[in-house]
């Protein structure tokens, strides 16, 4: 039994090694991959006649090589077949999506909700979303093969449960298992789901979907009302002993700064954060409020946004230190600012390089905008399923 078993892991993990070297390098031939993978073309062969068949991969036409004898035919990740879907529980609402394997927006949807007042509302909003997505879908052949979950807070991704959201007020909820009862008696009812930090899911968004390149570490730095962030290193999403890794919103950067929602002062969110750039009255207005006050021209904005953005410079340089990442990502409302935030961010980082004799990282603006965090919850599904050695636990969904 053993040995079968060790044999479907083998099988697995050669099938999926596949996959994602053509999501990678797409256009390559049987032969290319085989040798690519060090596997015998006669095992690749096996396995891409069933990818193709199951919808992960598809066949192009012939490329011309001016060559006797039979040509090589290119594989490409099917964009068709097999889709995800990704969800976003944030502060103001639900936003979700159904992407393509390659990441590739199909249908989004979003239910505005004020979601701290009531978790249970949220995730029922969330379950509907989800199913409405699965009924726009344009072809019974498509089959959804995986959803994610986006959460802004500390998660437990084994389990999907989620320790604590400050800016939900959302505490100790299992987030997964919620979602799974309101699943099922639908079409998804049977279909994995996984559960994550927002920031987390984001950064796999750009490690699965981005046409940057591979980057290691790959930093992710979500900007809004609260800051977090996604780290991976070796192609592996650093969650911590608990899950909590990358709360570098709750890194200290002033001892006797302002109050945050977890308890301590001079956290990074509150001197970064949207609430750091609008009076206490005002700062229920968000994104929209700051840019208002901005395109109005008022000083006492102007000098906040800057501000904030010099500790945003202060984060980054921090974040330089301890991992000196290959590059760093920047997501979020607040990044829709634009120069009056990030250039003094910049400044500050080049700063503190220069002193320090080194040269800046790469820092570049997210690729999916505001559907970072649910089109990178389509990826955390992704990057689940097709490695099977490093997968969490998936949540059991009952038939």
């Amino acid at each position: 039994m053993q040995f079968t078993a060790d044999q479907h892991l083998l099988k697995d993990l050669n099938r999926m090694a596949i996959v994602r070297h053509l999501g990678a390098q797409p256009g390559q031939s049987r032969a290319a991959v085989a040798e690519a993978l060090q596997l015998t073309k006669s095992t690749v062969s096996t396995l891409v006649k069933e990818l193709i068949a199951e919808g992960w991969l598809l066949e192009r036409e012939v490329v011309a090589t001016g060559e006797l004898g039979r040509r090589p035919t290119p594989l490409f990740i099917d964009p068709g077949r097999l889709v995800l879907l990704g969800a976003e529980m944030g502060v103001d609402g639900v936003n979700a999506v159904v992407t393509s394997l390659t990441g590739d927006v199909l249908a989004r949807l979003r239910s505005p909700l004020d979601a701290a007042r009531d978790p249970q509302l949220a995730l029922v909003r969330a379950a509907k979303l989800l199913v409405q997505l699965h009924a726009r879908l344009d072809t019974p052949q498509q089959q959804v093969i995986g959803i994610g979950i986006g959460l802004p807070g500390g998660v437990d991704e084994a389990t999907g449960h989620l320790h604590f959201a400050p800016n939900l007020g959302w505490r100790d909820l299992p987030v997964g298992q919620l979602l799974t009862e309101h699943l099922r008696g639908t079409p998804l009812q049977t279909v994995p789901m996984f559960v994550q930090n927002e920031a987390d899911v984001a950064a796999l968004g750009e490690l699965e979907f981005g046409s940057e390149g591979r980057a290691d570490p790959l930093i992710y730095l979500s900007l809004g009302v609260g800051v977090g962030a996604g780290v991976i290193v070796e192609d592996r999403l650093l969650t911590g002993a608990r899950g909590l890794a990358g709360e570098v919103g709750h890194m200290t950067l002033a001892l006797d700064g302002p109050r945050c929602s977890c308890g301590r002062r001079g956290c990074a969110e509150t001197l970064i954060g949207l609430r750091a750039m609008l009076p206490a009255a005002d700062d229920a207005g968000g994104l929209a409020e700051v840019r208002r006050r901005l395109d109005a021209e008022q000083l006492d904005c102007r000098a906040a946004v800057a501000n904030a953005g010099r500790y945003l410079g202060l984060l980054l340089g921090n974040l330089c230190a301890a991992y000196d990442p290959g590059r760093i990502v920047l997501g979020g409302p607040s990044v829709e600012l634009g120069p009056p935030f990030l250039q003094h961010a910049f400044a500050t980082l080049e700063e503190l390089a220069g002193a320090a004799g080194e040269s800046s990282p790469t820092v570049t603006l997210s690729r999916f905008g505001a559907d970072a965090v649910p089109v990178g919850a389509a990826a955390l599904a992704r990057y689940r399923l097709t490695r099977p050695l490093i997968a969490a636990r998936r949540l059991a969904v009952a038939a």
